[in-house]
C-alpha cells in the first residue's frame, strides 16, 4: 500500500463563488506545486470545466477524480464522484434539468467561464449554478449512484450546507460509507463511526489548495481503487 496524497474538493472558476485565477491550468500547476497526487475539481452543480481539468492533470502527472458538488433542495452540499470525465459529463446533463429556470447574474454571484487547457474562455454559463437543484437529498445520491459514482456529504460540520448543521443529524434513510469532514471544527464522533473520512481544502482560491496533509493509502492510486475505497464499508480498526 503506498500514500497518495490527495484534495478531493476544488472549485475551478466555473462556479460562481470560485476566484477567476482558478484555471484549470493553473489548478493543476498550483495541486502539483504543492506536492499533490490526486485531486478533485468539485465544482456547483456542473462538470463542465472537467475536461480542460483532466487534459491539465495528465499533462502534470496528477490522478483527477471526476466530482461535482450538488446543492439539494434541502440546500445540504453533497458531492459526486464519478469514473471518468464522459460519466461526469452525462450526469451533469442530468443535474442542469433540476436547476432553478433563472440565468446567473456575475454582477451578484461571480462569473461562471468554462476553459479549455490553455486558459481561454470558451463560454460564460448562463444557468444558476450557485442555486439549489429540486431534488432532495436521498434522490440526489440515488442519481449519483445510477451512474455507477459514489456520493460523499460535503463538510457535513461546517456551515448551514453541510449535513450535520443543516439536519441536524446524519439521516437514517441515506446510507453514506464516506463523509467529507471539515477538519478545523469539532464533528459528532457518532456521524463518523464506521464510515471513512475525507478531508479536503473546499478551495475557491489558488492559495487554498491543500498541502501535502491527507494522505489515502490505496495499492495501485487509481481511480477505480479510490471509489472502491469509498463505496466500501471502514474496518473498525482503521482510521485517518
Amino acid at each position: 500500500m503506498g500514500e497518495y496524497f490527495a484534495d478531493l474538493h476544488i472549485h475551478s472558476c466555473l462556479s460562481p463563488c470560485g476566484d477567476d485565477d482558478n484555471t484549470p491550468a493553473n489548478i493543476a500547476g498550483m495541486a502539483k506545486i504543492k506536492g499533490l497526487d490526486i485531486i478533485a475539481v468539485c465544482d456547483h452543480n456542473t462538470c463542465r470545466n472537467l475536461p480542460a481539468v483532466k487534459a491539465c492533470c495528465d499533462a502534470y502527472g496528477l490522478l483527477l477524480l471526476p466530482g461535482m458538488e450538488i446543492t439539494t433542495a434541502e440546500e445540504v452540499h453533497l458531492l459526486g464522484y464519478f469514473s471518468d470525465v464522459e460519466t461526469a459529463l452525462r450526469f451533469s446533463a442530468e443535474i442542469r434539468e433540476h436547476l432553478p429556470k433563472k440565468k446567473n447574474k456575475p454582477q451578484f454571484f461571480g462569473h461562471q467561464y468554462v476553459m479549455d487547457e490553455d486558459e481561454n474562455i470558451l463560454e460564460e454559463e448562463d444557468a444558476l449554478l450557485i442555486g439549489a437543484t429540486d431534488l432532495p437529498l436521498r434522490a440526489a445520491a440515488e442519481l449519483v449512484r445510477s451512474f455507477d459514482g459514489v456520493p460523499v456529504p460535503a463538510h457535513i460540520n461546517r456551515g448551514a450546507n453541510g449535513l450535520l448543521i443543516n439536519q441536524g443529524f446524519m439521516p437514517a434513510d441515506v446510507e453514506f460509507d464516506t463523509v467529507e469532514v471539515w477538519r478545523l471544527l469539532p464533528c459528532d464522533e457518532a456521524a463518523l463511526r464506521g464510515r471513512h473520512v475525507l478531508h479536503s481544502s473546499d478551495s475557491h482560491y489558488l492559495g487554498d489548495i491543500q498541502e501535502r496533509e491527507h494522505a489515502l493509502r490505496l495499492e495501485h492510486g487509481t481511480v477505480e481503487e479510490l471509489l472502491c475505497w469509498m463505496r466500501s464499508k471502514k474496518a473498525a480498526e482503521q482510521g485517518f
